[in-house]
């Protein structure tokens, strides 16, 4: 099944916007499991298990894993996902954007290593970077468009210069034409856009009108949901609106669990209750 299909089954079933962010940080850990890296798996899977049906994605950060030597504990994660959660996908956020023979090896990471479903990309060296993953019909690349950060503004809200001279469009929207268009060869493209811009996203829905929208921002980052919602929904096009440490750092006790899915179960209720407002 490939990934937009995987997607959109994922947020009938559950019908749910939210994906939740699995970045684990030892320290942050409860009880006699703080700061014990070794724990990771047994921590994301709790949360995994308390938010499986109320999730359209969940998306692990590898670097979260990476830095505590726990990737293997990754593996063992997603292998989890697909046992106690078989129809949600898995989103890795890696942001890789390389070429040639090292993007063949980031794409054998992603989807050979570890089975994710899709794959975050920086597009910055252009589409020969993105066809190592493409390479992969049922898998996705979501390319980073518009981030939240403030200083994605320093490259991504930069003017182009047109055929005439004349400033053209802004960089984020070069890349929104490309994804939705010449780059989007399989069906398999989507966008990166942050919730703290919501003009920002009602301009790449425009451009990009049926590309899935990967959305991080709301809950510790400050983005609006009802802004987020309305401009990246319309029309039914699919969005993935990202939680990550307001889910998984809901408490700081034993039942971090509990608090999550009530946190998650919070966000999927106004995620839809704002789809339903601008339907």
């Amino acid at each position: 099944m490939k990934f937009i299909d995987r997607l959109q089954r994922a947020g009938a079933l559950n019908d749910s916007l939210l994906c939740v962010g699995l970045d684990p940080e030892p320290a942050r850990f409860p009880g006699a499991w703080n700061g014990d890296a070794a724990r990771i798996f047994e921590f994301c899977a709790a949360i995994v298990d308390a938010t499986r049906d109320l999730v359209v994605a969940f998306k692990p950060q590898i670097a979260y894993f990476a830095a505590q030597r726990a990737e293997a504990q990754l593996e063992r994660l997603i292998e989890h996902i697909r046992q106690v959660a078989p129809d949600v996908p898995v989103i890795l956020d890696a942001k890789r954007g390389d070429i040639g023979s090292t993007a063949e090896q980031y794409a054998r990471e992603a989807f050979e290593r570890y089975q994710a479903d899709a794959v975050t990309l920086s597009p910055f060296m252009g589409l020969d970077s993105l066809e190592p993953y493409l390479a992969y019909p049922d898998k996705g690349a979501i390319l980073l468009c518009r981030t939240s950060n403030p200083g994605g503004s320093d490259l991504q809200g930069q003017r182009l210069v047109g055929a005439d001279g004349k400033p053209g469009e802004f960089l984020y929207e070069h890349i929104a034409r490309l994804a939705s268009g010449a780059w989007n060869r399989n069906g398999q493209l989507g966008l990166v856009v942050g919730a703290t811009f919501p003009a920002e996203i009602a301009r790449v829905r425009e451009l990009a009108p049926t590309l899935p929208l990967l959305i991080p921002g709301i809950g510790a980052q400050g983005g609006d949901v009802e802004a987020t919602v309305r401009a990246g929904a319309r029309g039914g096009a699919p969005i993935i609106v990202n939680s990550s440490r307001a889910v998984l750092y809901a408490s700081a006790a034993e039942d971090f669990a509990t608090a999550a899915r009530q946190v998650a179960e919070a966000t999927r209720r106004s995620l839809n209750a704002a789809r339903k407002s601008t339907a």
